[in-house]
């Protein structure tokens, strides 16, 4: 890693404009492609984390009292900002993450119809009605906002996952705290300038940079009323259990294992096709990235020589440049996990049918990159399957029959997302109905649904109830209320009986 001469500082976002931190704590943000240190962050202190929930508790009445559709308003105009800017957007996103530009434009596309969504949202918090479930006595119910609600999101999606939470939560009448990751932050600052310039009033949306020290103020914090997370699996089950323990909402997204299925009778070529995007896309660092094949009887050998001269053919370089169809890791540190655990793939009897180890790119010698790599034979017991790699290894694991596919996957302690390929419209039903994941492809690697449906998954994939946008989300950012009403026309008298509907 190298440093230039002089980088900026990613401010905080407080009160509707760029806060300076309290403390002297700070990390950097390399550009991927070249190990470069391009900007320094600031890491949140209790104080910091203070004055971030003070100016959204401040904003918050106000904020509550405009109507949904003034705030709906608001989003269509962020929402038009957002796509004139998805340029500018797209290249933060691919200079610090390292994903390719057109990976890093369609990571906002999918934000941005999230905002669409929410741009619809007065009509999902109409409540329900009920005229005389009493004598005289008539009952309707309300949604209504919980307050000051945060989000803690990942580096991987710098732009859609902040975009998971937020337009819900600020169109059901929430104000918002966004502790987005420290490895990629810039996205985060220039979506709280678009805010502003949709006409956000000020506090109703901060952003604060920082690590687990953030993070546990955020949780501990008691004027923050829920808290949104997504990341791994063991940082998911410490945020749920900490912020519950707190008495807050909470819904956090773990991490993922995602297997693909491949019956015998698959359009092989088109599930390589798919694979390779799946496996490959944005480096395999996506929570719906398929990392694991189980391919079913003859589709084995097939399925493996297709996936192997796709992976060799792949274009590897700096995520700006045109042709580019895989780009580096986010830092140098989880550069050199993934290629650990490919050591130890090797290490642990897998067949390694494409190596991604050693990779070096022209000109981007500093830039961290590993080359896709293909596994083959692997027993479940190996760490490669086992664990979350988040990288670009994508492993083979064989079974017999359909039903032993099912159990394979059934059998993960994660549930996030899976696919089968299969031309049997009964194999696929079966599929769908038998697995124990929250979102299934069919023929489709990479199931991520439409921003009306909400995204989450089962196991260890998810901790709590709700998954995030959609009507779940809606559900999330807002609590139930209902009033029972009566106007007699005369008085009643005294009764210490429970009173019952006559």
């Amino acid at each position: 890693m190298t440093t230039g001469t002089a980088v900026s500082t990613v401010p905080f976002w407080i009160d509707g404009k760029r806060h300076s931190a309290q403390g002297t704590r700070e990390g950097v943000v390399t550009n991927s492609a070249t190990g470069q240190v391009v900007r320094t962050v600031p890491f949140a202190n209790d104080a910091d984390i203070d004055l971030a929930v003070a100016s959204a508790r401040a904003a918050f009445p106000a904020w509550r009292a405009t109507t949904p559709l003034r705030r709906a308003r608001i989003l269509m105009r962020f929402r038009d900002l957002l796509e004139r800017r998805t340029p500018d957007l797209a290249a933060l996103i691919t200079e610090e993450h390292g994903k390719t530009l057109p990976d890093a434009a369609g990571s906002v596309q999918r934000g941005l119809e999230v905002v669409e969504f929410a741009t619809g949202i007065p009509h999902l918090l109409k409540g329900e009605h009920a005229e005389n479930v009493g004598t005289g006595v008539d009952s309707h119910s309300t949604r209504q906002p919980l307050g000051v609600c945060a989000g803690i999101t990942p580096f991987n999606f710098p732009i859609m996952c902040p975009l998971w939470m937020v337009p819900v939560a600020l169109a059901c009448g929430n104000t918002f705290i966004l502790k987005p990751s420290e490895k990629d932050p810039s996205a985060s600052m220039l979506t709280a300038e678009l805010l502003k310039e949709a006409g956000l009033p000020d506090g109703v949306f901060n952003v604060v940079h920082g690590d687990k020290e953030a993070v546990n103020a955020i949780l501990r914090h008691p004027d923050v009323a829920a808290v949104s997370f997504v990341g791994s699996t063991p940082v998911a089950r410490h945020v749920y259990e900490t912020a519950c323990a707190a008495g807050k909402r909470a819904q956090a997204l773990g991490g993922a294992k995602n297997h693909a299925v491949v019956l015998p009778d698959a359009d092989l070529d088109a599930a390589a096709d798919a694979l390779i995007g799946a496996a490959y896309g944005s480096a395999g660092e996506r929570c719906m990235a398929i990392s694991s094949v189980v391919a079913v009887g003859d589709a084995g050998d097939a399925i493996v020589s297709r996936l192997a001269a796709r992976a060799r053919a792949l274009s590897i370089g700096p995520g700006h440049q045109d042709g580019v169809e895989m780009g580096p890791l986010i830092t140098a540190d989880h550069a050199a996990r993934v290629t650990g655990y490919i050591d130890a793939g090797a290490r642990e009897g897998a067949v390694t049918v494409v190596d991604g180890r050693g990779l070096r790119v022209e000109g981007h010698e500093g830039g961290h990159f590993v080359g896709p790599t293909l596994f083959d034979h692997v027993g479940r017991d190996m760490s490669i399957y086992r664990d979350e790699i988040f990288g670009p290894v994508l492993v083979v694991v064989r079974a017999d029959t359909e039903q032993e596919a099912i159990d394979i996957v059934n059998d993960s302690p994660y549930g996030n997302g899976t696919a089968i390929f299969t031309r049997s419209g009964a194999s696929a039903r079966r599929f769908a109905h038998e697995i124990q994941v929250g979102m299934v492809g069919v023929n489709v690697p990479i199931p991520v649904p439409m921003a009306f449906f909400s995204f989450g998954g089962w196991k260890g994939s998810l901790f709590g109830d709700l998954h995030v946008h959609g009507t779940d989300g809606v559900r999330f950012y807002t609590r139930t209320k209902v009033v029972t009403s009566r106007w007699p026309e005369q008085r009643d008298a005294v009764s210490l009986s429970m009173p019952t509907m006559k």
